[in-house]
């Protein structure tokens, strides 16, 4: 017996959203591995569930990894490479807390993704300025540094 199309695109709307849940958990707990090129994995592989409530927690302790800056840089790129609100938030939230040398590495991250092309460094300008003036203090404060690191950016590629 086939299932109408509204049940079916139902039915395969929940198992796609218990997929993602699941790989988010299972991401989560890789995340959590003593082997920093586990961590550094599961911060590239997160990412790409941002958008995702459960992966936000996870996401900003790999950028902000305590024993490994490489993982920092991974996640950070990972999350920037989204050119989205939802990336640009993470790492400004990041931004806005971090030490010295986790500051270092998420601003080379920040020149590797936005350093090539000119209108993906104004987006992400533009985004900036719209999450500076937002209610959360901490993501406000961590948009503003990122504002500041994307301006002095000269990116290599330019509208003709």
């Amino acid at each position: 017996m086939a299932l109408s199309p509204e049940i079916e695109g139902g039915a395969g709307k929940q198992v796609d959203s218990d997929l993602r849940h699941a790989a988010v958990m299972a991401l989560g707990e890789l995340g959590r591995s003593h082997d920093y090129r586990d961590r550094a994995d599961a911060g590239h592989g997160l990412a790409g569930f941002a958008e995702m409530q459960t992966a936000l927690g996870p996401l900003l302790g790999l950028v902000l990894d305590p024993d490994d800056t490489f993982v920092t840089r991974r996640t950070a790129e990972a999350l920037l490479r989204r050119k989205d609100r939802v990336g640009l938030t993470v790492v400004a939230s990041a931004l806005a807390v971090a030490d010295s040398h986790h500051s270092e590495w998420i601003h080379t991250a920040i020149v590797d993704v936005f350093s090539v092309f000119s209108d993906d460094r104004d987006h992400a300008i533009q985004l900036c300025e719209e999450m500076s003036r937002g209610a959360d203090e901490r993501v406000a404060l961590g948009a503003r540094q990122l504002q500041e690191i994307l301006a002095e950016i000269d990116p290599v590629l330019r509208p003709a």
